[in-house]
C-alpha cells in the first residue's frame, strides 16, 4: 500500500466513525478515548526476514492508516509466547492476532493444512483463486469459528525447495530412517517412507542440524534459507518442494476482539491484509534468485533434483495420507477436501494450456540478453 493511499484511508479513519469510536470507548475498558492497542504474536523470531519482518511492516501500516486508531505491538517467538503456541494464546485471548501459517496447528484441526499447503497441491495463485472464489475463504472461516479465530491470508513463500539434508538423496529409500524436520502433510508423507518426522520452530533447526539430532531440514527457499545459515552445516540443498508448492502465511485474530472493531477498521485490518500478501509473496518471489546465487557462488552448495522414483513414492505416500483423511468421517474435512480437490482439477486443466506450456516455451524459444 502507497503512502497516498495510506494517507487517504487515514483521513477516512479518522473522520468517519466519531460516533461509532465514542461508543466502543463507552463499552470497553480496554479502549482509550476510540484507541486500542493489540499484541501480535509470531512464529518468526524476531526481525527474521519473511514472516519477521512482514509482521513489523504489518503493524506500522495498520497504525499509519488508522491514524493510531488501532495500533499493534509485536512478539517474536519466544517473547510473549513459544513458536507454536501463539494459536492458542489468541484463542484465550492473550494475543489478539497473530502472524503465523495454518499447517502449525493440524493438531487443533487437519484440515487447516490446507490453508497453508499440501504435497502436490495447488500453487500460490491457484490457492488465492480458491480462496477468493471458490468457497475456501468460507470454509476456512467455518473452521475457525470452532475455534474463535478469524484468518486472512497473509502472504506466501510460493514453490519451496525441497530442503538440506547432509547426505545425497539417491532414491526413495534413503528417506528410510531420516530424520527430518517437515512440518504439516507433508511431514506425515514421508513418515510412510520410512522417515522420523521432527517438527521445530525455525530458531531450533540450525542447532539440530549441527548437533545432528536431525539429518535434514526442509524451511522455505533460498532467500530465507540463506538468512537462516543452514549452509554452514549442510551442502546438499534439493529441489522440487513436492511438499509446498505454495505455502500461505496467515493473519488470525481473536474473532469477538476482531467484531468489537468499528467497521471501518475491520476493512481497513481486512485490506492490510490483502496488501501484505502481495508484499511479502513479491518479496519472496524477488529475492530468491539472488539468494540462489550467493548460496551457489559464495558458500558452494551443492543443488541436487529429488530423484525420479522418490516423487513416484511420494506422490503415492501422500495419496495414502489423502484417503486417510477422506476416511476419517469428519464431515467439514470431506467438504473442504471436496472443494479444494474440484477446484485444483479445474485449474490443472487451465494451467497446463495456459501457463506451463508457456513457461516450456520460453526455456525454448527465448533467453533474456
Amino acid at each position: 500500500m502507497d503512502k497516498i493511499k495510506r494517507r487517504k484511508l487515514g483521513k477516512v479513519a479518522a473522520g468517519g466513525i466519531a460516533a461509532t469510536a465514542v461508543s466502543t470507548t463507552l463499552a470497553s475498558p480496554a479502549i482509550s478515548q476510540g484507541r486500542q492497542e493489540w499484541r501480535m504474536v509470531t512464529s518468526w523470531p524476531k526481525m527474521f526476514p519473511g514472516g519477521g519482518t512482514a509482521a513489523e511492516r504489518f503493524a506500522k501500516n495498520i497504525a499509519e492508516v488508522t491514524g493510531g486508531r488501532l495500533t499493534i505491538k509485536v512478539f517474536a517467538a519466544g517473547e510473549l509466547v513459544p513458536a507454536f503456541e501463539a494459536f492458542d494464546a489468541v484463542q484465550r485471548g492473550t494475543a489478539d492476532v497473530m502472524h503465523s501459517t495454518p499447517y502449525y496447528w493440524q493438531n487443533k484441526a487437519k484440515i487447516l493444512s490446507l490453508y497453508t499447503t499440501v504435497p502436490f497441491g495447488m500453487t500460490n495463485y491457484e490457492s488465492v483463486a480458491w480462496l477468493r472464489y471458490g468457497g475456501g475463504q468460507q470454509l476456512w472461516d467455518e473452521t475457525y469459528a470452532t475455534f474463535g479465530l478469524k484468518g486472512f491470508l497473509a502472504g506466501s513463500t510460493s514453490v519451496q525447495m525441497a530442503g538440506w539434508f547432509n547426505k545425497e538423496i539417491k532414491s526413495a529409500a534413503d528417506f528410510k530412517g531420516l530424520k527430518m524436520r517437515i512440518p504439516g502433510f507433508g511431514g506425515e508423507a514421508l513418515r510412510k517412507l520410512g522417515a522420523t518426522i521432527v517438527n521445530l520452530p525455525v530458531g531450533e533447526i540450525f542447532g539440530a542440524l549441527q548437533s545432528g539430532a536431525i539429518d535434514a531440514t526442509e524451511w522455505v527457499g533460498p532467500w530465507q534459507d540463506l538468512a537462516a545459515g543452514f549452509y554452514k552445516v549442510t551442502k546438499y540443498y534439493y529441489w522440487p518442494g513436492l511438499h509446498e508448492p505454495a505455502t500461505l502465511n496467515e493473519i488470525s485474530v481473536n474473532k469477538a476482539k476482531f467484531d468489537s472493531l468499528p467497521k471501518d477498521i475491520q476493512q481497513i485490518f481486512a485490506w492490510a491484509c490483502s496488501d501484505e500478501h502481495v508484499q511479502l509473496t513479491a518479496e519472496n518471489d524477488a529475492s530468491n534468485a539472488g539468494a540462489l546465487e550467493v548460496l551457489i557462488k559464495q558458500h558452494n552448495v551443492q543443488l541436487k533434483h529429488l530423484p525420479e522414483d522418490f516423487i513416484k513414492a511420494y506422490g503415492k505416500a501422500w495419496s495414502e495420507v489423502l484417503q486417510e483423511l477422506r476416511d476419517s468421517g469428519d464431515a467439514l474435512t470431506k467438504k473442504t477436501l471436496d472443494s479444494y480437490y474440484k477446484f485444483q482439477r479445474e485449474q490443472m486443466a487451465w494451467t497446463r494450456i495456459g501457463l506451463q506450456e508457456y513457461l516450456n516455451a520460453r526455456l525454448v524459444g527465448f533467453r533474456p540478453t
